[in-house]
C-alpha cells in the first residue's frame, strides 16, 4: 500500500507493447538499454517497477503508478521516452522502422490477480513454449 496527500492506493498495471510490424529486433544492447530506460522512467516519475521483460518482438511491464496516472499516460511516457531514446543510440532501428513502437498497447489493471501472479508470468515468460496466441 502506497500513500500519497489525501490518497492511499495499491494500483498496479501489466502494460504490453510490440514494435511496429513486430520484428523481432529487441535483443542484446538494444534489450539491456531497453530495460534501463523503463527503470529510469518510472523513477523520474515516482512509479515502482514490479517486473519488467523484455522478449524478441513485445515488452511486458508492471508497474504501480499513481492513482492521478491513467493507463494510456503511463504506456506513453514509456514508449515515447524510449522510442526517441533508443532510436537515437541505435542506427539500425531508424532505419528499419520509421517509427519504433506501433499506436496500440495492451494494459490491464492488476487486482483479480495478486501482484505475485503477474510477476511470476512475467519472469517465466521464457520457460513457456512458443506457438498458439502472442501477448
Amino acid at each position: 500500500m502506497r500513500t500519497s496527500p489525501g490518497a492511499a492506493y495499491d494500483l498496479g498495471y501489466h502494460v504490453v507493447w510490440c514494435p511496429k510490424y513486430r520484428p523481432p529486433g529487441l535483443g542484446g544492447r538494444v534489450k539491456d538499454r531497453l530495460e534501463e530506460m523503463i527503470r529510469a522512467k518510472a523513477d523520474g516519475h515516482g512509479w515502482e517497477i514490479v517486473a519488467v521483460e523484455v522478449m524478441p518482438d513485445h515488452v511486458h511491464l508492471f508497474v504501480k503508478p499513481h492513482p492521478t496516472n491513467s493507463p494510456s499516460y503511463v504506456a506513453s511516457q514509456f514508449k515515447g521516452f524510449t522510442s526517441h531514446h533508443l532510436r537515437a543510440e541505435f542506427g539500425h532501428l531508424r532505419s528499419r522502422l520509421p517509427t519504433l513502437w506501433s499506436r496500440s498497447f495492451f494494459v490491464a489493471t492488476v487486482g483479480a490477480v495478486s501482484a505475485e501472479a503477474v510477476q511470476r508470468y512475467i519472469e517465466t515468460r521464457y520457460e513457456r513454449p512458443q506457438g498458439g496466441g502472442r501477448a
